[in-house]
């Protein structure tokens, strides 16, 4: 359990993030590459993205576990001006990071590492343990069953190291589960000039391949969020704000619990609290693990759909072609209810959802559901179109999106 302590000063500092953050995508993507978890929202993201994947996977590996604990630096303040922006000073500000700093975070992710590896040999010998004394007892004291019990073991053995090694190709396409390529955490703990590089090269090169090709739908569902807690935060303050947070989160003034895979208590000492939703982020929150940095709040965003690589206009634009669909799309400029949006257009109730519907196939709105309403909110492409731009050129790389 996760909980963050509020004063009424940090009530009055939290904030939405202005738009999903590159690198925190870019590491929590990395946790979602690995397991099979998610596969309506991540399925499809996972087979095409592993087809881009080279050596950097393995480099990676090293310092993002499958769970738990991964450094801070990975995940700097930089990184939240944008796209463009935010990459590019936040792998930057990654490269500059304190040789001190590095080597105290590193030396955390070693020994969480050997913690994680104990608990994980000890419960395998438990269930070892178990599986024979129920073999026994089945068996009750038959001398001839030693022969089989001895086979059985035997197989058993073989059938959990391959079953363990499946489980490690499937979690690292690079094969370089929880190791340490050419020694990049010794080299980077003792300060390789070199090293930075190596792991801020690396990272682009895995962004590019898993998260630029898709960050119009990154950006669509992020928006479609902050459209939601924005309402709440006018609606209510920031009690209702914190209210409307997904369900692993919980508000009880002036706590906001969440599920969290150990105890811990944060904090906040008047500091605020920034709410970033990730399109990565999936069951459970993420918080700094140092307390001194300035607190975010990183939390999964509500999925409906698969993210797809963008495609350059379609069939469906003809749709939109009319007076009346162009004030629906301007209508839903900020935000808007389907009740909002035939009142704001002049149509009826059943012509505005259906005008939405065809929108929201067109990939240029995103509809998610609030209270017993729903919210609809413009995706970038939608934004782009309304604005006279056709194509959603420069919407999200500077040399477009990645496609191979």
């Amino acid at each position: 359990m996760l909980r963050i302590h509020f004063t009424g000063k940090d009530l009055g500092g939290v904030r939405m993030a202005a738009g999903p953050d590159p690198l925190w995508e870019t590491i929590l993507s990395f946790h979602r590459i690995r397991d099979r978890r998610g596969p309506l929202a991540y399925g499809e993201w996972r087979r095409e993205t592993r087809t881009r994947l080279n050596g950097e996977t393995s480099l990676l590996s090293a310092l993002v576990p499958q769970r738990g604990y991964f450094p801070d630096f990975l995940t700097p303040a930089q990184g939240r001006l944008g796209f463009d922006a935010g990459l590019e000073a936040g792998l930057e500000a990654l490269r500059a990071t304190p040789r001190e700093r590095i080597r105290a975070e590193l030396a955390l992710l070693v020994l969480e590492r050997s913690r994680g590896t104990g608990r994980g040999q000890e419960k395998d010998r438990g269930r070892a343990k178990d599986r024979g004394r129920a073999r026994d007892r089945a068996r009750g004291s038959d001398p001839a069953g030693d022969e089989d019990k001895n086979r059985d073991r035997d197989r058993d053995k073989n059938r959990d190291k391959n079953r363990d090694r499946d489980k490690d190709r499937d979690r690292d396409p690079g094969h370089g589960h929880g190791r340490d390529p050419g020694g990049l955490l010794a080299s980077l703990a003792d300060g390789c000039s070199d090293c930075p590089g190596r792991l801020v090269d690396a990272l682009r090169t895995y962004h590019r391949a898993a998260v630029e090709p898709y960050w119009p739908h990154i950006r669509a569902r992020v928006e479609a969020d902050r459209a939601l807690r924005g309402r709440a935060l006018l609606d209510g303050g920031a009690d209702e704000l914190l209210s409307t947070l997904p369900p692993m989160l919980r508000w009880r003034s002036p706590v906001l619990e969440a599920d969290y895979p150990f105890d811990r208590e944060l904090r906040l000492d008047g500091r605020g609290l920034l709410l970033q939703p990730s399109f990565f982020c999936r069951s459970t929150p993420v918080v700094h693990r140092d307390p001194a940095l300035p607190p975010v709040l990183v939390y999964p965003v509500t999925h409906s759909d698969a993210p797809a690589v963008t495609e350059r206009g379609g069939p469906t634009l003809g749709r939109l072609v009319g007076h009346t669909r162009s004030a629906v799309l301007r209508a839903i400029e900020h935000g808007s209810t389907t009740s909002e949006l035939a009142r704001r257009t002049g149509v009826s109730l059943a012509s505005a959802s259906q005008h939405a519907c065809v929108l929201r196939e067109a990939g240029l709105v995103v509809t998610l559901r609030h209270g017993n309403a729903v919210l609809h909110t413009l995706t970038p492409l939608g934004a782009a179109l309304l604005r006279g731009r056709g194509q959603a050129e420069g919407l999200y790389a500077r040399n477009g999106p990645v496609t191979s």
